[in-house]
């Protein structure tokens, strides 16, 4: 390597530890017992996309929902209050809102998926979900074949959208960046259809009789929650706090609030 070569690597190389050196010291993060170190001291942040009731949604200027109260649980266990933000749900998907370090964890309704697996690590699975079709009353669709020739909605970088594109031939599919975005549109009549996860869209046909789940379909998924990769110290945090959540009665207890029932072993 020549001498004019390798200035530039040693300006870079400094250039880095300094950044290094800057980055633990404006995130707030401090490494606590058993090495968890988090964004910014004594606050759990979790990533999330509002609105996915009945897991995330604000009301009364306040986010609540199953996944909020699940992660008040892993909150408590560490002994720091949690903090939502609301983030769009690409820069959760893909990993980079742990790059940039916005968040400790996120919790979105997200299932774990093995592409999602490569970007970032996941808890243990919490919750089972499937991909469901909203309609108005009275629309006899019961597959995505049957919209052929009609529209079809579904919120963007999601499984239904992956869903949708693979079932939905001649079907014209429309996207949308948020859930509730799809859901207007859906009772619009914007679109003909709309696909999500069953859990969202059986709780948005509680409060709008007018449209109806006309079809679920066996897709498997589970949801889980995200963190930094490698970041085994907090994520094994949360797989001690749903574990304990499921032995204790806590877990039943939440779903049971936020799904009127308890779930299905």
């Amino acid at each position: 390597m020549s001498a004019r070569s390798a200035l530039p690597v040693i300006a870079v190389a400094a250039a880095v530890a300094v950044l290094a050196g800057c980055s633990s010291t404006t995130s707030g993060g401090k490494k606590g017992s058993g090495g968890l170190e988090l964004v910014s001291s004594g606050t759990l942040k979790t990533c999330t996309h509002l609105p996915y009731a009945p897991f995330q949604v604000k009301k009364d200027g306040k986010v609540v929902g199953f996944d909020v109260d699940l992660v008040d649980l892993v909150a408590k266990d560490l002994g720091v209050k949690q903090e939502i933000v609301n983030t769009p749900f690409e820069g959760i998907e893909t990993g980079q809102d742990f790059t940039i370090r916005k968040c400790d964890l996120a919790a979105a309704g997200m299932t774990i998926t093995p592409e999602r697996d490569k970007v970032m690590d996941f808890s243990d699975p919490y919750f089972n979900a499937t991909q469901a079709l909203l309609t108005k009353k009275g629309k006899p669709f019961k597959k995505v074949e049957d919209l052929k020739g009609k529209k079809l909605g579904y919120q963007k970088a999601t499984t239904g959208g992956i869903y949708a594109k693979k079932h939905g031939k001649g079907v014209e599919l429309v996207e949308f960046e948020d859930l509730g975005l799809l859901l207007t549109a859906v009772k619009s009549g914007q679109v003909d259809a709309g696909i999500n996860d069953n859990g969202v869209l059986f709780d948005y046909v509680k409060q709008n009789p007018d449209t109806a789940v006309t079809a679920e379909f066996n897709t498997g998924e589970h949801y889980g929650i995200g963190v930094r990769t490698g970041n085994d110290v907090l994520r094994k945090k949360i797989n001690a706090a749903i574990k304990k959540a499921k032995s204790d009665g806590t877990y039943d207890r939440i779903y049971k609030k936020w799904f009127g029932t308890t779930p299905q072993s």
